[in-house]
């Protein structure tokens, strides 16, 4: 079981469905739920720029999906490239 605050194991990461990742081809950004979604927002920055959009809409859908406000100016506006 994931817990807030908590890295993920192997296994767990292992067991996400692709679409719980930002970036799924890579399996990184794992947002399985609203604690790892506001960490998706705060390591956004890390990504490479050419995976930024797909990622930054990628988190918007998971923020919508847990009812999670996204504050970084930095991700909305990539959402929109």
């Amino acid at each position: 079981m994931l817990h807030a605050g908590e890295g993920m194991t192997t296994e767990e990461r292992n067991s996400l469905p692709l679409s719980d990742f930002g970036l799924p081809k890579e399996h990184k950004f794992p947002m399985p739920d609203a604690a790892h979604v506001r960490a998706a927002e705060s390591y956004f920055h890390w990504a490479p720029d050419d995976e930024k959009p797909q990622l930054a809409r990628r988190i918007l859908r998971k923020a919508s999906e847990f009812g999670v406000e996204v504050h970084s100016e930095n991700v909305l506006g990539w959402a929109k490239k």
